[in-house]
Formats: structure tokens, C-alpha cells, sequence
């Protein structure tokens, strides 16, 4: 006889498993949702920042191909919409930086996405270099810049192995 709890047709339901909570949403049972389990606030909050920033792209969009005629001065101003994206981008994680820096732990930091961060502005960089281009230059020096410094804390806070596993003693 196995200790795990089955239903009558020899599979565990849902019941079994989560107890009253599997149908904390049903109103026929009396019951009421459970927050821990009620995630579709945060599925509406996701929903509504995606349709902001795809308003906001829209408005964006149709700013530079409607309000602005001449296709210089469009190309000049796009460009320099997409260096402030981009450098926002690179500078995003200057926040885990400063915890790394609390905690002198480099747990919350990914080395290969800092390498790859490293790999594509660098190169990014010098193609805008070949080509005297500061809209392709400008935004991707700091992607560089904040690798380094990454790679700067690896090396002074090594990540530790996981401490949840016992060495072998041999």
C-alpha cells in the first residue's frame, strides 16, 4: 500500500495534493481566493505596462513619421531616442551593483550575461567607430564601462559554491 493519497479513480486530484486550497477560487465550494495563490493582479499590472509602452511606442512612432517632415532631421532624432534607450539599458544594472557592493555577494549577477553584455557593445562600439557614427558609438561605451566594473566585482567577491550540499568526505 503506498502512502501517497489517491482518489477513488487511483490518481491523486488536485484536492488531495493542495488540500482546500486547489479550489480556494470556486465560489460553489464557500470558499474564497487565497492572495499567495491570486496572481491575476499582477497578470493586469503586466498587461497594463505592456500596453503603456506599446501606446507610448505608437505615440513615438507616429511622432517621427507624421510631426517630423524632413527625413534628416527624423533619422537625427531617432537616433538619439535610441541612444537614451540604450544607454538606460547598459545603466540598469547599476542598482544590483550597489547590492553586490552591500552584500559583498555577487550571487544576483550573471557572469555569461556579462560577458555577452562585454562582447556586444564592445562591438557595437568599434562598428560605430569604422563607420564615425556617435549614434552607434555613444550608447554601447557605456554597456562596456558598466561589464568592466562587473567583471571588476566577480573578481573581488567571488560567487561561494552552494552551501546546501555537504562536500564527501573521501
Amino acid at each position: 500500500m503506498e502512502s501517497w493519497p489517491h482518489s477513488s479513480r487511483g490518481r491523486a486530484s488536485d484536492e488531495d495534493l493542495l488540500g482546500s486550497q486547489a479550489h480556494a477560487d470556486d465560489p460553489e465550494r464557500g470558499q474564497h481566493p487565497v492572495p499567495a495563490l491570486s496572481h491575476h493582479g499582477c497578470q493586469r499590472a503586466v498587461l497594463l505596462q505592456t500596453a503603456t509602452l506599446l501606446g507610448v511606442l505608437l505615440l513615438g512612432y507616429s511622432y517621427f513619421w507624421l510631426l517630423v517632415p524632413d527625413l534628416r532631421a527624423r533619422l537625427q532624432q531617432l537616433g538619439l531616442l535610441c541612444s537614451v534607450f540604450t544607454i538606460s539599458m547598459y545603466l540598469s544594472p547599476l542598482a544590483d551593483l550597489a547590492k553586490v557592493i552591500q552584500t559583498k555577494s555577487t550571487q544576483c549577477l550573471s557572469f555569461s550575461l556579462t560577458i555577452a553584455t562585454l562582447l556586444t557593445s564592445a562591438s557595437w562600439f568599434f562598428y560605430g567607430f569604422r563607420l564615425r557614427d556617435p549614434y552607434i558609438m555613444v550608447p554601447n561605451f557605456p554597456g562596456i564601462l558598466t561589464s568592466f566594473i562587473r567583471l571588476w566585482l566577480f573578481w573581488k567577491y567571488p560567487q561561494e559554491q552552494d552551501r546546501n550540499y555537504r562536500l564527501l568526505q573521501t
